[in-house]
C-alpha cells in the first residue's frame, strides 16, 4: 500500500497558479495543505473555495506575511498532526514540477529519511537561467556546504519529501531563518542529525505566472545566517 502523503504549499499572491497546482497535487491522490499569508490578491479566499469542494484540501490562514520558514513550520505542524507518513514541500508557481512528486515520495518509501529535489546532481537542470544566476546559485550552495560541513549539493532547494516522524524530530518551528535560508537550515539539521538524505535530480523552471518573491535582502539574510551558523559550529557558541 502506498504511504499517506501531505503536500505543504505556502502561498502569497498565487491566485493565478493555485487552482492548477492544487489540481495537479490532488489528481495524484495527495492531501494538500495551503498555508496562506493573507494574500491581498485573494489567494486565501480561493483556497477556501477549493477546500469547500474537496475535503482533501486544508487551508491554514496566517494574519500577515511573516516569512517562508514560519509558513512551512505551520504547515508541517498541521501535516504531522494529521498522521500522514510522508510530508512534501514545494512552491506554488510550477517551478517545481508536480510530476516529480511520486519520485521524491518513492525515494522516502524506499528508505530515505529525506528526499531533496536537486538541481545540482547529475540529471538536474535549470533551463533558461542566465549565466550570472547560475553562478550565484552554485556559489551560494558551495559556500553553504563548505561553511556547514555537508555534502548536500542543493542546500537551497525547496522541493523535498520528509518521512513524517523524522521531520518532527527536526523541530522546524525553532528555525531561525524566516526566508529562503530556512531551506539551508533544515538541510543542515538533516546532516547534523545523521539522517539518510537522497538527492533526486529535478528540472527547475522559472514561474510563468505571478511575481517572484525572491529579492537581494532574502539572499543576504540566508548568507549571513549561514556564516553565523558556521562560526557557532566552530566556536561552540
Amino acid at each position: 500500500m502506498p504511504p499517506s502523503v501531505a503536500v505543504v504549499l505556502p502561498t502569497y499572491n498565487e491566485a493565478e497558479n493555485l487552482s492548477r497546482i492544487a489540481a495537479a497535487v490532488r489528481d495524484r491522490g495527495y492531501h494538500l495543505i495551503v498555508v496562506d499569508d493573507n494574500s491581498p490578491d485573494g489567494t486565501g479566499r480561493l483556497a477556501d473555495q477549493l477546500a469547500t469542494d474537496d475535503d482533501g484540501i486544508t487551508v491554514v490562514h496566517r494574519p500577515a506575511k511573516r516569512g517562508l520558514g514560519p509558513a512551512y513550520a505551520d504547515g508541517f505542524e498541521r501535516a504531522i498532526g494529521s498522521g500522514v507518513e510522508v510530508i512534501c514541500q514545494m512552491d506554488a508557481d510550477f517551478s517545481h514540477d508536480p510530476d516529480s512528486l511520486p519520485t521524491l515520495i518513492a525515494t522516502v518509501e524506499e528508505g530515505a529519511d529525506v528526499a531533496i529535489g536537486s538541481r545540482y546532481v547529475p540529471g538536474g537542470s535549470v533551463p533558461g537561467w542566465p549565466f550570472h544566476r547560475r553562478l550565484l546559485s552554485r556559489w551560494g550552495n558551495r559556500y553553504a556546504r563548505s561553511i556547514l560541513g555537508t555534502s548536500i549539493q542543493d542546500m537551497t532547494s525547496g522541493f523535498r519529501a520528509y518521512r513524517s516522524r523524522v521531520l518532527q524530530t527536526l523541530e522546524p518551528s525553532t528555525c531561525e531563518a524566516s526566508g529562503y535560508g530556512f531551506q539551508v537550515e533544515m538541510a543542515s539539521r538533516c546532516h547534523n542529525g545523521g539522517l539518510a538524505v537522497v538527492e533526486v535530480p529535478i528540472t527547475f523552471r522559472d514561474r510563468e505566472r505571478g511575481e517572484s518573491k525572491m529579492d537581494w535582502r532574502i539572499a543576504l539574510e540566508a548568507m549571513w545566517l549561514v556564516t553565523v551558523w558556521g562560526i557557532r559550529a566552530r566556536t561552540g557558541r
